[in-house]
């Protein structure tokens, strides 16, 4: 493997555990801290709707700036914002407040740095000579790896160290990433010039919006990763913790997450390996298949076995949709507005998760974990039926688009 590429994954595999354990130990440092499960509630909702409008600001900073450099800030954000606390805490003390600001302050590191590795992948293809499909398989595949370890070293981290610690050590996951994106070759990040001079950030974020809306495509496919998440985020977020609790077996509740972990590891990695041997067309069909099977296995509720079951289907044939997808979406869109066509993908799936829970959450309270399973995986089906209708996927031959978007 060329060192420019695994220096790219490794800066995508330590982003990605800072921001994994961020996620499980900041709810749990707030709850200590503060002594009050609405407070992790309220910060979680004060943070949502600036992480929307910094996910879509940032497509526009992203296609006006080196990806390289726009990846780097955003970690160096993340870093600081999560490095603040300790010293906050020192020298003022931590309240619910601080957490809401220094969350917002995140936002503009988090979710910004997701859409820049996005588009920095096939800019790495490029300049390495690899595949555009195994990089981004092998980006996958790394993605997966790191939602199975992120959670686990949360854990062992709050196990072994106090809360102060366990915060310099997130900082310092994202601060390594940001390092180590810095030391690839600017040029690798430049972005092609477009010919056209800039116009107001809104018009240029407009135009992004214009693009996905235009492309039956994009916009199909963009469909599909919401309703996926909205799925999941209702499923993985209340249904699952709320079924376990009831048949007095919450311990289950992280194996399931770690099935679901796996199965995504073994779907990338079986991309990876056959991406170039398998038309996009069947790539694409599989996934929808396996994730749809996974998705109703979950909702069922039959029993602990029949979950694990699906969660693994479920995570396997993500993974492959998610490769797939994200391959196809490159090469039908045009690199100058690559980050903000990127960019509304990161900002819909910020909602998708809240979305989903409060779904299943409605339909929990007046019917039962079953009834609310069902809800969110029909969020999918549906989903799935009107792209599918929509012939959205009937042309699913690989294009390259360069310059303007076609």
């Amino acid at each position: 493997m060329p060192p420019i590429f695994l220096t790219y994954l490794g800066s995508h595999l330590l982003s990605l555990l800072g921001n994994g354990i961020a996620a499980v130990a900041l709810p749990l440092i707030v709850l200590q801290t503060t002594g009050s499960p609405l407070a992790t509630a309220a910060l979680a909702g004060a943070t949502a709707v600036p992480a929307v409008v910094v996910g879509l600001l940032s497509g526009v900073v992203i296609d006006r700036m080196n990806r390289r450099t726009a990846s780097v800030v955003s970690d160096v954000i993340s870093a600081a914002s999560v490095a603040a606390l300790p010293l906050v805490d020192l020298v003022w003390g931590l309240n619910l407040t601080w957490f809401v600001v220094l969350g917002i302050v995140g936002s503009f590191g988090d979710v910004p740095g997701t859409t820049a590795r996005e588009v920095l992948a096939p800019m790495v293809a490029r300049h390495t000579g690899l595949d555009l499909e195994r990089v981004i398989g092998l980006r996958q595949t790394t993605t997966s790896a790191a939602l199975v370890i992120g959670p686990a070293a949360a854990g062992v981290l709050l196990a072994a160290f106090d809360a102060t610690s366990v915060l310099w050590i997130t900082a310092a996951t994202s601060a390594v990433a940001a390092v180590l994106t810095r030391t690839l070759p600017r040029r690798l990040g430049e972005v092609e010039a477009s010919g056209s001079p800039r116009r107001p950030v809104l018009r240029e974020l407009g135009e992004g919006v214009a693009v996905v809306w235009r492309s039956r495509f994009l916009l199909g496919t963009s469909g599909l990763l919401l309703g996926l998440a909205v799925a999941l985020g209702g499923l993985q977020g209340l249904v699952l913790p709320l079924y376990f609790t009831l048949v007095s077996r919450p311990d289950l509740l992280g194996l399931v997450l770690t099935a679901l972990a796996c199965g995504m590891l073994a779907g990338a990695a079986l991309y990876t390996g056959i991406a170039r041997r398998l038309p996009p067309r069947a790539a694409l069909w599989t996934g929808l298949g396996v994730t749809t099977a996974g998705f109703l296995l979950m909702a069922s509720l039959l029993s602990p076995a029949v979950v694990f079951a699906g969660a693994a289907a479920l995570g396997l044939g993500n993974a492959v949709l998610g490769a797939v997808i994200g391959v196809l979406q490159v090469q039908r869109t045009a690199d100058a507005v690559r980050g903000r066509v990127f960019s509304v993908n990161t900002a819909l799936l910020t909602i998708a998760a809240p979305a989903g829970i409060g779904l299943a959450g409605v339909t929990a309270q007046y019917g039962s974990p079953v009834v609310a399973g069902f809800s969110v995986a029909g969020v999918w089906v549906l989903v799935l039926l009107a792209v599918l209708l929509s012939r959205a996927l009937a042309d699913l031959e690989p294009q390259e688009v360069s310059g303007a978007q076609r």
